[in-house]
């Protein structure tokens, strides 16, 4: 699966994607990230890729031509255009759902947006659907772009050891992830459940759900909703004050 990252900040996109799991599974074949500066497109001889907003308003715009000319190359390059991503407070709230959505896509484009934001006849044009991380307000397109990179380039195999590594995680199962825990058995007075300790594999997998229902009823309850659950944990939940 094919990476593609139209950005200001080249550098800044390689820094993060030539580090740890995502530069191994780079340099293995099992993905591939392709990074590419915006200003080499732009016609205009000091490499300007913004301008003042028609109507007013504060701050500037980037402009359509060098987006434009930059996913038009991208198209060239790869044959066909790539399902091409804009990061925008306006989109849909990324999840592990649109996660795994991104997955049947053999290369993804995302347009790493600066300033106040782009021209509206770049996303007009180019771009396929738009995301957001969450509600808050970012610098640039960067950092949410790598976000969801690293979110589904981890479920393409061979990126992780296995499918066992990422389906039972927080989200990805539906619920929160139960508590874990390394040696030594006691730090600072707190013990290691003894269930864990006592090599029962039923016993803890059945204290593993357990807790990863407690904690998601807890802190996140919406979850709830859509998480495929028992009615024996359902009752058990309800023994401890949840509300379902």
């Amino acid at each position: 699966m094919t990476f593609i990252l139209l950005t200001l900040f080249p550098e800044l996109c390689a820094a993060v994607l030539g580090e740890s799991i995502l530069s191994r599974a780079a340099a293995a074949g099992h993905i591939r990230t392709d990074i590419r500066g915006i200003r080499q497109y732009s016609t205009d001889r000091h490499r300007r890729v913004d301008d003042y907003p028609f109507g007013g308003g504060g701050g500037m715009l980037m402009t359509a031509q060098p987006l434009k000319a930059a996913v038009d190359a991208v198209t060239r390059d790869y044959g066909k255009k790539p399902h091409t991503i804009y990061l925008s407070p306006k989109g849909r709230v990324f999840s592990q759902e649109i996660a795994k959505e991104l997955l049947q896509y053999e290369s993804l484009c995302f347009l790493c947006g600066h300033y106040e934001g782009v021209d509206q006849r770049a996303i007009d044009l180019l771009v396929d659907e738009e995301l957001s991380i969450g509600d808050f307000v970012l610098t640039g397109g960067e950092l949410p772009a790598l976000c969801i990179v690293d979110a589904v380039a981890r479920m393409v195999p061979g990126v992780l050891a296995g499918e066992e590594s990422y389906q039972n995680e927080s989200i990805y199962s539906g619920l929160l992830e139960y508590p874990q825990y390394t040696r030594p058995a006691v730090f600072e007075g707190i013990p290691v459940p003894e269930v864990l300790r006592q090599g029962n594999h039923g016993e803890i997998a059945r204290w593993q759900r357990r807790e990863a229902l407690r904690i998601t009823a807890e802190r996140r309850p919406d979850l709830l909703r859509q998480a495929p659950i028992t009615e024996e944990e359902r009752r058990w939940l309800e023994s401890l004050g949840f509300v379902l």
